[in-house]
């Protein structure tokens, strides 16, 4: 039974899948938006919200925590200069996924995940 397992596994290996997601959150936070499959999309939505709460708090062990998880440092820079005081008055619900219609090729429903303002 899958009592209390959150998440899904994409038909990856777990490295990749971890590898993927954190690519992605990266990009995300980077641009303040990307565009995936909506399945995707959820997913990178839930691993944002977790990284952008711990940005909120501020400290060096929040810190380490988010380096461990981004791929790049500059990333995790503007994650706790900029993003963390943007939402600090805001009790989550930092992200929107905005569906955009089937992809070209293999129809695949995709959606944009974006930082709200």
């Amino acid at each position: 039974m899958r009592h209390g397992v959150a998440g899904s596994r994409f038909s990856r290996p777990t490295a990749h899948r971890n590898a993927m997601f954190r690519t992605a959150v990266t990009d995300l936070l980077r641009h303040e938006s990307v565009t995936t499959t909506d399945a995707k999309a959820r997913e990178v939505r839930r691993l944002a919200e977790k990284l952008i709460t711990r940005s909120r708090a501020g400290t060096l062990h929040q810190r380490r925590l988010a380096a461990a998880f981004l791929t790049d440092e500059k990333v995790v820079k503007k994650l706790f200069d900029e993003l963390g005081p943007r939402y600090k008055s805001r009790p989550g619900g930092y992200t929107r996924i905005v569906k955009i219609g089937p992809r070209h090729g293999d129809g695949a429903p995709t959606a944009m995940v974006e930082l709200v303002p």
